[in-house]
């Protein structure tokens, strides 16, 4: 029994470990990057994701690093992008939804071409489910976000 708990201990000390290394670069690299504005331009392309889904243009970074990088290790700009105060809360949801229908698509799909999977096929749906559900959900939060604003409206004329 001891011996499993120091191997799982020792196992979960190393993914830490591991995804640290990774992560910590990543978000140096992010920060110089966006100090001389070298990610505004990167990002501007992707805008189109932003106008979408009615959400600030700071959706973009999010969504590009996570479906590159996967969810892992597109979490840490995600959390940093939150804590900077740069997504709400509806932005914040629409692009973990995004994220969890279409994540680090070159990895996955790769992992299952290799067994025998259509790759187009695969990485397509994945991409269109992704884009379906958010849109969908981006409708849905705003109808109800201007359903609220209306009904703030109406009880401030009366």
């Amino acid at each position: 029994m001891m011996e499993i708990i120091k191997e799982a201990t020792l196992g979960s000390i190393n993914s830490v470990y591991t995804i640290a290394i990774i992560v910590i670069p990543i978000m140096i690299v992010l920060q110089l990057m966006k100090d001389y504005n070298i990610l505004n331009k990167i990002t501007r392309p992707f805008n189109f994701l932003s106008k979408m889904f009615n959400s600030s243009n700071e959706t973009a970074l999010p969504l590009l690093v996570g479906l590159i990088f996967g969810l892992s290790y597109g979490a840490g700009v995600i959390i940093q992008a939150s804590k900077e105060g740069n997504l709400d809360k509806r932005d914040l949801v629409l692009v973990t939804v995004f994220l969890a229908a279409c994540h680090a698509v070159f990895e996955d799909t790769l992992i299952f071409v290799a067994v025998g999977a259509n790759g187009f096929i695969l990485l397509g749906s994945r991409i269109v489910a992704a884009f379906l559900l958010t849109f969908v959900l981006s409708k849905k939060m705003t109808s109800k976000h201007n359903n609220a604003l209306d009904q703030l409206e109406v009880e401030k004329a009366q």
